[in-house]
């Protein structure tokens, strides 16, 4: 079995590529365009396995997907090529249309045009799975959980151009017949992660007594998905799900963004980094725009169906998430040290 992998120099995608390889044996093509966020470091434990292929290139870029799926002949594809940072998309809201639509679109028409001329038995087996957000549907009160019926109500230029991409699947899959899938997810969080999102960026601020920065009053809710176990529900999904349909996928660990926080502060302070209590770091700033007040995955649907569960709760994936930043200076801090330093993003004086 080979399934091509795109954005697989990510955080989710670099995980299910180390998933796929090491646990199940399976080969990969990973094509990715080595934004700022991707880090081939990620990939080092399956880097020299013969299972495991590397290509540079944009999904974007129309003839480099038909290439690559004439070469590999892949048995599925897993698409999580995508900006993905909401702070970011406030800025910059053009790159994450481009690449998170028009990326979808060429990949989509990549795929169609390699299924026409593929064999019946590679035409009925495979299968081609869109991984999106639970932002797509909008933020919650305080009771509810997304069901894959859900509608679509995104708040971000990120959330929206997410929401556009689901709903080209949808429609390629009803016109064309591509057999093609979505999957919806919670936060992830856990080892390799890039360290603008919330929860390794808290780390890294608190183990140099940078200010850690709560937006608003902090009682936002996130439902929180260890990203290991997020990689084995890409496969399930892939394997066992049905095309046409919709999987949500989440962990079932709702937390305030100020639970999170101090929940970090304290397992550092017990592991004695630096002068504690690390809570004194803390500061409420002003919120960012369009901030959703909760999200919450019911997914009953992919346990019931796919057989999947979370093996991860909230407390043990994050003593495993400090422990690995602790443990893998080597990682992080290139990464702090260059392309970013812990800035605050999203402003909207940095929109435009």
């Amino acid at each position: 079995m080979r399934i091509l992998v795109t954005g697989g120099a990510g955080f989710i995608g670099s995980a299910l590529c180390r998933h796929l390889v090491a646990d199940l044996g399976v080969g990969v093509v990973n094509v990715d365009k080595l934004t700022y966020a991707a880090n081939l470091a990620s990939l080092a434990p399956i880097g020299d396995n013969p299972l495991y292929d590397f290509i540079q290139a944009d999904v974007c870029d129309a003839p480099a997907m038909a290439e690559i799926f004439r070469r590999y002949e892949p048995d599925g594809v897993i698409h999580l090529a995508a900006e993905s940072h909401v702070d970011r998309s406030i800025g910059s809201p053009g790159e994450f249309l481009q690449t998170n639509i028009m990326g979808t679109a060429v990949l989509l028409e990549a795929t169609r045009a390699y299924l026409d001329r593929a064999p019946a038995a590679t035409r009925e087996s495979f299968r081609f799975l869109h991984v999106s957000t639970d932002e797509v549907y909008g933020s919650l009160g305080a009771d509810g959980l997304f069901h894959e019926e859900t509608s679509y109500d995104p708040s971000s230029p990120y959330s929206a151009s997410k929401a556009a991409s689901d709903h080209l699947v949808r429609a390629w899959h009803r016109t064309y017949g591509v057999p093609a899938l979505i999957s919806n997810c919670s936060n992830n969080y856990g080892p390799y992660h890039f360290p603008e999102k919330l929860i390794p960026l808290v780390i890294l601020n608190a183990l140099e007594g940078a200010p850690i920065d709560v937006y608003g009053d902090g009682l936002n809710v996130r439902d929180w998905l260890y990203v290991e176990d997020h990689a084995r529900a890409l496969f399930l999904a892939l394997t066992r799900g049905i095309a046409g349909e919709k999987y949500n996928i989440g962990g079932r660990n709702e937390r305030t963004n100020l639970d999170v926080v101090r929940r970090i502060c304290a397992i550092l302070d017990g592991h004695r980094v630096d002068a504690g209590p690390h809570e004194r770091l803390i500061r409420f700033v002003a919120d960012r725009p369009g901030h959703d007040q909760r999200y919450a995955i019911d997914p009953t649907k992919v346990e019931r169906e796919l057989g999947w569960r979370a093996q991860e709760s909230f407390d043990t994936g994050i003593e495993k998430t400090v422990a690995w930043y602790l443990d893998r200076r080597d990682w992080w801090e290139p990464i702090r040290n260059g392309v970013y330093r812990g800035q605050r993003l999203g402003l909207l004086a940095d929109a435009g």
